[in-house]
């Protein structure tokens, strides 16, 4: 809206073209969603469910009481921004509805007196993930000069043209992956949330830096993505609410996320990188989240299914074992995780762009 507001403001008042400037958006998205949850997050905790604690975490009285499912707040502002902050095309628009669907499917059962269950909420997420990944393919069709999807990978200096099924089968696995590895890894004060918070950041670096600069793509070798600015606009509002967010879950906290913000977390991620157009970026903004939760949906997955025992003396959720069984505290789990978590994405982002 202040994209299209500035165009016509330009004409009265010719600072007012700055509000056409994707860096200024972005600041404004940043900060603006920083301080809206800084300052209004607290005022919602009587309304907000509170936890029920769940019998299988390391600490499970810790949680027990506590106001959850703040995502409905922090997530609905995110909707609230991008359409102030963002030029907002069909794409665009398309996926942060499935954001805050998923957000809305967490916050229901974080609302819901008895949970879920594990495979009701599987199945919402497969069902999110088949229809995310479909709009993904077609909005990577739309863009595509040819008609013809493409991914680009590390090692390879052509593009490598993707079959629609490969790309929906691809896509969904990633996403029903992100969703629920983002889900288990908030189990820690900031934990989850922090790591999100690199991821979103990457990308928006990556969106309005690289793929969204034609002259630098150009060099790096990988495909321009026209809405790059767009999406780093989205991005960038995105770690604005989750800052603002985790200003008040740092421990001790005095509110939890809730299914509500880490299924929608997870969710938005996975499609940022499918739109990158290199599904392996998960490796830059995800590696120990899909460590941390991913580990222990395989081990439960490969114990119920086919009898096959894994890790047996391994604690899953991963931040549970090192708090067990190496006597972390949550401040140590929270910044060796993430410090880990950096320095692969320096890595993996120098490997990924130059190595082509």
């Amino acid at each position: 809206m202040l994209y299209y507001l500035g165009a016509y403001l330009q004409n009265f008042f010719g600072p007012a073209r700055l509000l056409q400037s994707y860096a200024v958006l972005i600041i404004l998205a940043l900060y603006s969603g920083f301080f809206l949850m800084y300052k209004f997050l607290p005022k919602f905790y009587n309304i907000l469910p509170h936890d029920r604690g769940r019998e299988f975490t390391l600490t499970a009285e810790a949680a027990k009481g506590k106001p959850t499912g703040a995502g409905v707040v922090f997530i609905t502002t995110f909707v609230l921004l991008c359409l102030v902050f963002v030029p907002m095309g069909w794409a665009q628009g398309g996926i942060l509805l499935l954001t805050w669907i998923t957000m809305l499917t967490g916050f229901l059962d974080d609302k819901s007196v008895a949970s879920w269950g594990e495979y009701l909420k599987g199945a919402l997420d497969l069902i999110i993930s088949i229809v995310a990944s479909v709009l993904l393919y077609y909005i990577a069709k739309r863009q595509s000069s040819d008609g013809v999807v493409y991914f680009w990978l590390p090692f390879v200096s052509h593009l490598i043209a993707i079959n629609p099924v490969v790309y929906v089968v691809i896509g969904v696995i990633l996403l029903w992956a992100s969703i629920n590895t983002t889900n288990c890894t908030d189990g820690v004060d900031g934990l989850s949330g922090t790591l999100v918070l690199i991821a979103l950041i990457t990308m928006g670096i990556i969106f309005y830096f690289i793929l969204g600069h034609i002259d630098i793509s150009r060099y790096l070798l990988v495909p321009h993505l026209a809405d790059g600015a767009k999406w780093a606009v989205m991005a960038f509002a995105l770690a604005g609410v989750l800052t603002g967010y985790l200003w008040h879950n740092a421990y001790p906290s005095h509110v939890l996320m809730g299914d509500a913000g880490s299924r929608a977390l997870g969710f938005f991620i996975g499609c940022a990188i499918l739109i990158s157009g290199n599904p392996l970026l998960c490796l830059a903004t995800s590696t120990i989240i899909f460590l941390n939760g991913g580990m222990g949906l395989v081990k439960v997955f490969l114990l119920r299914f086919f009898n096959i025992k894994i890790f047996e003396n391994i604690r899953f959720p991963l931040h549970d074992h090192m708090r067990k069984n190496r006597g972390w505290s949550a401040t140590q789990v929270l910044l060796k995780f993430m410090i880990m978590q950096l320095l692969i994405t320096v890595a993996v982002i120098g490997l990924f762009f130059k190595v082509r």
